[in-house]
């Protein structure tokens, strides 16, 4: 469906997208580096409202959100196409490729995650901050119904058009792939310093914040790289959770997976400086259960995407009354 695009500016006889850092610089008929957003004839549009690519049911864990309403269900979907072009895309065939959709209307979508009973919609999977236009629409319909918004994202947004989604977003987990400026021109395509501008803006505002790095071997998982990372979190929140995950081979990247050790010891350094850090798609003892930071009790007990709560009362611990951060 062709919808007018928000932040294009025609200059002479171009538009520029203002959407994202690319600033991409558009002829007409021309396509934006996200694939979605062309000059139409001397304005901005998008071909990708209301087109999802995936739908499904998922644990609100699976984003992965540990602290934001654990235990539920969240109905989640996404777009065809993102803005960076990250070598180990592991959704690379629904964010790199034409693949096909089917259309939901806002009101459409507000009414499925009605009727499955979910928290809300998780925009997630491929670039949600693509998809602008159609999010800005739902998001009112949601929360009108008591629903949640949740963005799982790469954070490549400019900070105007990230103010307006933060205002209508509950949630967001942010995909901070690396620490070095230099991967994210090498490996994503992309910028580091707009992400971290990201972070820091989600982090000042009431939008519930937790932070995931893929460790890719030798590209971004020496020491120096995870504790620099974690203290770059923690700069903003000690209690904001960081995910690290075990990359495996896919699409232009054949590197091979990252031993479990890897992110067990990342884990380890980064807990030097954040109460919360997680393995997230790796076996670990206590690696995704919640302890209490200040007592020590159990407060989220987990089994893959499963959660069970059973230390926090109306975000604190049932123990000692720490406020944990947890939404429930």
């Amino acid at each position: 469906m062709i919808h007018l695009a928000a932040f294009g500016e025609r200059v002479q006889d171009k538009v520029i997208c203002h959407l994202c850092p690319h600033e991409c610089n558009l002829t007409d008929g021309k396509r934006g580096i996200c694939v979605c957003r062309f000059n139409r004839n001397g304005e901005l549009v998008t071909d990708n409202y209301g087109e999802l690519v995936s739908l499904a049911v998922d644990p609100i864990e699976k984003k992965p959100l540990y602290h934001f309403y654990p235990g539920t269900g969240i109905l989640s979907t996404g777009c065809n196409c993102c803005n960076l072009g990250c070598l180990n895309c592991q959704n690379w065939t629904i964010s790199q490729e034409k693949s096909p959709t089917v259309y939901k209307s806002p009101d459409e979508l507000t009414e499925l995650a009605l009727r499955h009973k979910s928290l809300g919609v998780a925009f997630t999977y491929t670039e949600p901050m693509v998809w602008f236009e159609y999010i800005m629409d739902t998001a009112p319909l949601l929360h009108d119904h008591g629903l949640n918004v949740v963005l799982v994202t790469n954070g490549f947004i400019n900070p105007k058009p990230l103010a307006e989604l933060i205002a209508v977003t509950d949630a967001m987990n942010i995909d901070l792939k690396s620490i070095r400026p230099e991967f994210y021109t090498r490996v994503c395509k992309g910028m580091l310093e707009p992400v971290m501008e990201t972070i820091r803006l989600v982090a000042a505002s009431d939008v519930h914040l937790e932070v995931t790095n893929l460790l890719i071997p030798g590209l971004n998982d020496s020491d120096a790289d995870i504790e620099h990372l974690a203290e770059f979190v923690a700069s903003l929140s000690e209690k904001i959770p960081l995910h690290f995950s075990a990359y495996h081979p896919d699409y232009k990247m054949d590197k091979e997976a990252t031993p479990a050790e890897t992110v067990l010891h990342a884990v380890t350094l980064a807990r030097k400086h954040l109460v919360y850090v997680y393995a997230g798609n790796i076996h670990m003892e206590n690696g995704s259960d919640t302890f209490c930071p200040a007592c020590g009790n159990l407060l989220i007990r987990r089994a893959g995407f499963r959660a069970k709560v059973v230390g926090v009362r109306g975000g604190r611990c049932a123990q000692c009354h720490f406020d944990t951060g947890i939404r429930q």
